[in-house]
């Protein structure tokens, strides 16, 4: 079977710092693009294309990456595991219904962006379970050992959970004359990370000359919820960065500011990682 993730760790763990990209995976199964309506275009709509590529320089400051390897249309990482849609799953019974299964968008996702219906049908429960089983626990096996590593060797743990949006997801707060912003920063409204984790990153970004805004439209969902425990010293943030900003959404390619915004996204984590206590100093400091 394909990897469910991959980690990039540094050579040696210098920060509290860990860095995820849970929908960029784009190991698409044969079977699932046989079982699906829509074409290969359509069905990336929802994957958070080439995030994973976009971080990849944290592990030269110190930082682990961990990545989706299979797209979130397959399934979604930032969703918990009993959010089984009865939409597309066969044999659900009774369910606390979330505005996520509501919308479609459970663990097992049953549309795409624009409501875009992605089965023919329902999938068998087994199915369901063995997806679950076989990459969402692994995933997040290896993802709680980061950040209980993390905070053993410095006394905290810092989950920064890197995101993509399409262009207009933020055509509900955009609001006439002011610029549209380019970054939303999702910390359940303070309840799963420190201020100052949420200042450092949004300093970042606008000292880049980017707009940002926190917890509209996108205030983070099962990951942030999960994993962040600020009281515990566990904190973690979902980053929303508008896609347009580097790739041709319409093509699913990068554009010619890639390399670019890869160099921001990079300078923005060393930016969280130095304001951090405990971190080891880079050797050329």
């Amino acid at each position: 079977m394909h990897p469910p993730y991959r980690l990039d760790r540094p050579r040696r763990i210098l920060t509290p710092v860990v860095v995820a990209s849970p929908h960029s995976g784009r190991h698409y199964p044969a079977e699932f693009l046989r079982a699906t309506v829509l074409d290969e275009r359509a069905i990336r709509s929802s994957e958070d294309a080439f995030m994973d590529i976009l971080v990849e320089g944290a592990p030269v400051l110190g930082a682990p990456v961990i990545a989706a390897e299979y797209p979130r249309a397959w399934l979604d990482l930032n969703r918990s595991p009993e959010e089984l849609d009865p939409g597309v799953v066969e044999g659900v019974g009774r369910v606390v219904q979330t505005p996520r299964i509501s919308s479609g968008l459970g663990v097992i996702p049953r549309v795409v962006a624009n409501g875009r219906t992605i089965y023919r049908g329902k999938l068998a429960r087994t199915e369901a379970e063995a997806r679950i089983e076989q990459v969402w626990r692994p995933y997040h096996a290896a993802l709680e050992g980061l950040l209980a590593q993390a905070q053993a060797e410095f006394g905290e743990a810092v989950l920064l959970d890197f995101h993509s949006m399409p262009h207009e997801a933020l055509d509900s707060v955009a609001r006439p004359g002011q610029r549209r912003p380019d970054v939303v920063l999702g910390d359940r409204f303070g309840a799963s990370a420190a201020g100052e984790i949420l200042d450092a990153l949004e300093d970042g970004f606008l000292s880049e000359g980017l707009c940002v805004i926190r917890n509209a439209p996108f205030a983070g969902a099962f990951v942030t919820q999960h994993y962040g425990r600020p009281a515990r010293r566990r904190h973690a943030v979902q980053v929303e960065i508008d896609r347009s900003l580097y790739m041709n959404e319409r093509m699913v390619r990068p554009n010619a500011n890639f390399e670019a915004v890869q160099r921001l996204i990079t300078s923005v984590i060393d930016r969280v990682i130095v304001s951090r206590p405990g971190r080891v100093p880079l050797a050329a400091e």
